[in-house]
């Protein structure tokens, strides 16, 4: 076993030809800028490591695997700082989803938001039996940022897709495997050794074969993906600053629930993305009538 030089979040030790990267920021590894540049990091060193052969993504933290985007660090941002963090969440899940190595997430606990979509982007999922998935981006007045919208529905169809991203509610790992998300669940004393298991056997097989595999199954899965990831950024980042975002981010902050959802602003707030110009031409019609009926 051969670990690394420190770095800030997220920890790299090597077993025979697996890396294991843990994710370690106390207590429930809230994903912050830092974070997310800390395993971007580790995942170059892993992919210019010749010794290794197969990736596990891991937890040091009890409770979590990860409980998402740090919501303080994001609440004050406008469309273009979102832009930019939203982009950088992006390009760690699209660097995990790329990298030609095999990649096995091993989840226990929470793993919301930024954090399910960090797993998502891994090619196997192994669970404890107490981990939670979910998407409950739509809580805080936004929608899932980093490649939710892209993957989740390739991964478990669009239908529960949906459930899970216009819901917000998170799912057992019986039911996230029962789903298609999750591959096995364990018990929680058995995830780690399970999914080095997985990675191991992985680890066998002809490295270029492995990472040629991995290619074109990404390719036929979603061969429009990167497209799709920049639409999905531009409508993640135009949600910030409307009242939504802001109400709903404050409210997590105070630890309150979110406040009732209104419309009242609906036209103005609809600019700029793609229902915003009929919106806008439904609310003017109705204003002409009504000046119409008047005379």
């Amino acid at each position: 076993m051969t670990a690394s030089a420190p770095s800030s979040g997220v920890r790299f030790e090597r077993r025979g030809k697996v890396a294991l990267l843990t994710i370690d920021h106390p207590p429930v590894n809230v994903l912050s800028a830092a974070v997310l540049d800390a395993l971007s990091s580790r995942l170059d060193e892993v992919e210019a490591d010749p010794e290794v052969h197969a990736v596990v993504l891991a937890s040091a933290a009890e409770k979590a695997f990860a409980a998402g985007a740090d919501i303080r660090e994001m609440a004050p941002m406008g469309p273009p700082e979102a832009r930019r963090h939203g982009g950088r969440g992006q390009a760690v899940t699209r660097r995990l989803e790329l990298l030609p190595l095999p990649v096995v997430a091993a989840v226990n606990g929470v793993c919301l938001g930024g954090g399910c979509e960090i797993a998502l982007a891994c090619d196997f999922i192994v669970a404890s039996e107490d981990a939670q998935f979910g998407q409950p981006e739509i809580q805080l007045g936004v929608m899932p940022g980093w490649g939710g919208t892209r993957r989740l529905p390739r991964r478990i169809g669009a239908a529960r897709a949906r459930e899970w991203i216009y819901g917000g509610k998170p799912v057992t790992a019986a039911v996230a495997r029962d789903e298609g998300l999750v591959s096995r669940v364990v018990p929680r004393a058995e995830l780690l050794a399970t999914a080095l298991a997985l990675a191991g056997e992985l680890s066998e097989k002809s490295p270029i074969a492995l990472a040629a595999a991995k290619y074109a199954v990404l390719r036929a899965l979603d061969p429009g993906v990167d497209e799709g990831l920049a639409y999905e950024l531009e409508l993640w980042a135009r949600l910030f600053g409307t009242e939504g975002q802001r109400a709903g981010m404050a409210a997590f902050l105070a630890k309150k629930p979110p406040p009732a959802p209104d419309r009242r602003r609906w036209v103005e707030e609809s600019e700029g993305f793609p229902w915003g110009g009929a919106a806008g031409r439904r609310s003017g019609r109705k204003r002409d009538m009504g000046r119409a009926g008047s005379r």
